[in-house]
């Protein structure tokens, strides 16, 4: 691969365009259309009669969980502690979530310096008229390592961040959470907790869209991609390739893997997330094929690692998954990616994507480069030109570029 620098996927964004609150109704939001070259504008309520013929939507059902908690010292300090993925008592969102002792995760912590090691720190908390004490101790501080506990079997960690927790905003919006972030930082649809950041894309369908989609002899999908913190973290590298990539867990079923099979060159994606996995399920599938580890992680550029001429078609990935699971007799598989989508990668699986409007010179930006080419700078330029909202509360964008 040639060298990409990163300055050649910056815009000038000024602060005044960043969406700072949501709208008060989720489709009232600008939409702007990119169809092989040709670029137009509505409102997000008429996504419906802009889907080709017979679409199937995918959309990521995570869902957000209250990931900021905050403790505060006798001297006044507040010691802020984000979650990140958890450690233990499992890996597993779900089993953590599930958790009714105690869990580890790994954290971004605000105010490190002033949390002395050893220290253990204290909240009370109020669930069900009872008063919980919440103990945190960083347990191993190379890493951000936090341990928290409680003493009741009754709650679950889940029960913990419900009552206790705070909506994790994105840091760039530069605000503190207040009560309708509860609910517009969530897609309707959301369902498996584990995400620290919002599947965006998805924030502008209502229940409403979604029933006129099916009844317009369209389809729907829901796999899960568990959104973390570090689709935020800045690009710091001058090439780009070199960029410590984040990585995301990953919930794909034998069902998802039958409507995919079965929608090949009709499929949207609801979100740079939905994509990620993806184009991350056939590189999965290429291992199997392959005769590879059977461990489902894909490597930040294993894509571009392989020959082309060695790789399998998209029904032949798939199909190796779907052998895999039915050999170790299970209907729902896990997963990590780390996988980069960067200019020059060719995608398999999506024929359209339905996104926001991304930070300069980030992840998010990079991977609408690689999938509408350098025309991204003529779209970015044309909703900077008609007063879109950008980032996570902003306006949407619907891409099919011409070689999909």
């Amino acid at each position: 691969m040639p060298v990409l620098e990163l300055d050649e996927f910056k815009y000038d964004l000024p602060e005044s365009r960043i969406a700072k609150f949501p709208l008060d109704k989720r489709d009232q939001s600008k939409l702007l259309h990119y169809n092989k070259g040709v670029i137009s504008h509505y409102q997000f309520r008429d996504i419906n009669r802009l889907l080709p013929e017979k679409s199937l939507l995918v959309f990521n059902e995570t869902k957000v969980i209250p990931a900021r908690l905050s403790f505060f010292k006798e001297t006044g300090a507040v010691i802020e502690i984000m979650l990140l993925n958890p450690i233990k008592p499992s890996r597993d969102v779900n089993i953590s979530m599930s958790s009714t002792e105690s869990v580890t995760w790994e954290c971004m912590v605000k105010n490190m310096k002033k949390w002395k090691p050893g220290q253990t720190l204290i909240r009370e908390i109020m669930i069900h008229d009872e008063i919980i004490n919440l103990e945190a101790r960083l347990v191993d501080r190379d890493n951000n390592h936090v341990e928290i506990s409680w003493i009741n079997p009754d709650l679950t960690f889940a029960d913990i961040l419900e009552c206790s927790g705070k909506v994790p905003l994105p840091p760039y919006l530069k605000r503190e959470p207040v009560a309708i972030d509860k609910q517009r930082y969530q897609t309707v649809y959301s369902r498996n907790k584990g995400a620290v950041a919002a599947p965006t894309a998805g924030l502008h369908f209502t229940d409403e869209i979604i029933t006129e989609i099916k009844q317009a002899d369209h389809d729907t999908d829901y796999l899960t991609l568990h959104v973390s913190a570090g689709t935020f973290q800045p690009i710091k590298e001058k090439d780009v390739r070199r960029h410590d990539m984040h990585m995301e867990t990953i919930l794909v079923s034998l069902s998802n893997l039958e409507k995919i099979k079965n929608n090949l060159g009709n499929i949207v994606a609801v979100g740079t997330t939905s994509m990620r996995t993806l184009e991350s399920i056939y590189w999965y599938g290429v291992k199997l094929f392959s005769g590879e580890d059977t461990s489902f992680f894909i490597e930040k550029l294993y894509p571009y690692d392989i020959p082309v001429d060695k790789l399998p078609s998209v029904n032949e990935s798939l199909n190796a998954i779907k052998d895999h699971m039915t050999k170790m007799n299970i209907e729902q598989i896990q997963g990590e990616t780390q996988i980069f989508i960067l200019p020059g990668y060719k995608f398999r699986i999506c024929r359209g994507l339905i996104t926001n409007f991304h930070m300069p010179g980030s992840t998010l930006m990079l991977l609408v480069a690689a999938f509408v080419g350098n025309d991204w700078k003529r779209i970015y330029d044309e909703a900077l030109s008609n007063d879109y909202r950008f980032l996570s509360y902003g306006d949407s964008s619907f891409l099919i570029p011409e070689n999909q």
